[in-house]
């Protein structure tokens, strides 16, 4: 799955690139090989911003990139990732790691023109489908189906109501 989003995000080196849910940290590691490649002059290195909402998991991610070495490419914050992270967007973009109800606002909106939002997007544990945004230069959005998925449901504001 990690190797099907990236390649529907159209990664490019020196992009700005929101990861919401963190996991372990790996999905973000590997954005980061293609975003800010090691081999790469650092000038032109893009970012990834991680945002996660359970504390532990933050923490956990945030030991595995520094132990990978990927500390000066990703950075991992512990909060509402339905939110975003208005911080430092807009972002060129944006995946979203579990399943939500539906497209967050805030996403779409800390979404640069020409940028894609990947996001699963359906119930609960129930049959949800891997949503492709691209925001074009006037803000009119272009979406298409990448098909079925399984993910966990998205927490907070805009995320899953139990």
């Amino acid at each position: 799955m990690v190797s099907i989003m990236n390649e529907a995000l159209q990664l490019e080196v020196g992009q700005k690139v929101l990861e919401v849910g963190s996991g372990s940290g790996w999905h973000a590691a590997t954005i980061a090989e293609i975003v800010a490649p090691s081999d790469a002059p650092r000038s032109g290195w893009g970012h990834v911003y991680t945002v996660e909402i359970v504390r532990e998991l933050a923490d956990f991610a945030r030991q595995n990139i520094m132990k990978a070495g990927y500390g000066d490419r990703v950075t991992i914050i512990h909060a509402d990732g339905s939110l975003g992270y208005p911080e430092k967007a807009p972002y060129d973009r944006i995946l979203v790691t579990a399943a939500a109800p539906d497209i967050p606002k805030p996403l779409i909106e800390q979404l640069k023109p020409r940028g894609i939002l990947l996001i699963p997007v359906g119930g609960s544990y129930l049959f949800q489908s891997l949503i492709k945004v691209t925001k074009e230069v006037g803000g009119k959005l272009k979406k298409e189906n990448l098909g079925g998925v399984a993910f966990v449901p998205l927490t907070g504001r805009y995320g899953q109501k139990f």
